[in-house]
């Protein structure tokens, strides 16, 4: 989890949002980390086993999806839609895998199938509550800072952020299919 890159996708990605509409965008982006981090902590293994997936398929996927994410942003395209669920960022891609990514994912799973006391898991439990809500905590802060970004800059950084998120997508990929070939 990188606040600062998530912080910037947010606010690039939600530039054209009413403040209620960037305040419950955050607010489920919040929850959808949480949830998400929980659920590949806990069962992450047994999701992965179930479907079949490997780690190197998950960043495939997830780069794709991120790839595409940043293509928009580079092109400043935004689809318009009337479904308001069709149109929901907060959980793909700002949740997944922008925030909570392929490497945040194996940590967890690695994490959780390591065997820990009750107070390492408390401890655990506690860090990862707290790094959630800094996110959430910075998200809803975003306006706030957004006021001071000029529509040219935001512009500007939109371009940016959808460079950086391709780039780190073509790297997910090539992670994962790396990964794919180291095995077979």
């Amino acid at each position: 989890m990188t606040p600062f890159f998530v912080l910037s996708s947010f606010i690039t990605m939600t530039s054209h949002m009413n403040e209620r509409e960037k305040r419950t965008t955050a607010s489920k982006v919040t929850v959808a980390v949480l949830i998400s981090c929980l659920s590949m902590f806990f069962f992450g293994k047994y999701i992965f086993e179930l479907f079949g997936i490997t780690l190197d398929a998950f960043r495939v996927g997830a780069g794709s999806i991120l790839f595409l994410s940043g293509l928009s942003l580079v092109n400043g395209s935004r689809k318009v839609s009337s479904n308001e669920f069709e149109n929901d960022i907060a959980v793909v891609p700002l949740a997944i895998p922008i925030t909570v990514g392929p490497g945040v994912i194996g940590v967890l799973m690695v994490m959780g199938a390591e065997p820990r006391s009750a107070l390492q898991l408390l401890s655990f439990l506690v860090a990862l509550a707290g790094a959630t809500f800094t996110i959430g905590i910075m998200l809803l802060s975003s306006s706030w800072l957004q006021k001071f970004i000029s529509q040219q800059s935001l512009s500007v950084m939109q371009k940016i952020t959808g460079l950086f998120v391709s780039a780190i997508a073509a790297q997910i990929i090539f992670t994962g299919v790396k990964g794919f070939f180291a095995t077979v």
